[in-house]
């Protein structure tokens, strides 16, 4: 499983996992019955702690995306991929009325915001 953890990101190493797993999830890199890597197997790949990882399984297993077999490990549950969709659209717009709250606090102009919109999905988008 392919997951890169930035430890210089103010984002929680468990939030990492979660969203890298979260996406492979929804784009099928990971499909439903996948079984995941074992928490201390995870642990020792990205050199972190098992109490994180199994942070991220917890947290995974209370959103729906995994379900956990003592003594067999952790799969991927069948989710309803429109309401994940719909997850990830609400988490941007959150995102999206953040950065928009702070343009607005330091006085950028919307066109400066909608420049900077535009540079950075140009970036991504490609």
């Amino acid at each position: 499983m392919n997951i890169i953890i930035n430890n210089k990101s103010m984002q929680p190493i468990y939030e990492q996992i979660v969203e890298s797993i979260k996406s492979m999830i929804l784009n099928k890199q990971l499909p439903e019955g996948s079984f995941l890597p074992s928490v201390r197997g995870l642990a020792k790949d990205l050199k972190i702690s098992a109490l994180t990882v199994k942070k991220a399984y917890d947290f995974l297993e209370e959103e729906g995306y995994i379900a956990t077999i003592h003594g067999k490990g952790s799969y991927v549950l069948t989710i309803n991929r429109n309401l994940a969709y719909e997850e990830v659209k609400k988490e941007v717009e959150i995102l999206m009325e953040q950065a928009l709250t702070k343009a607005r606090v330091n006085q950028l102009s919307k066109e400066d915001v909608a420049m900077l919109f535009q540079l950075v999905m140009e970036d991504t988008y490609d």
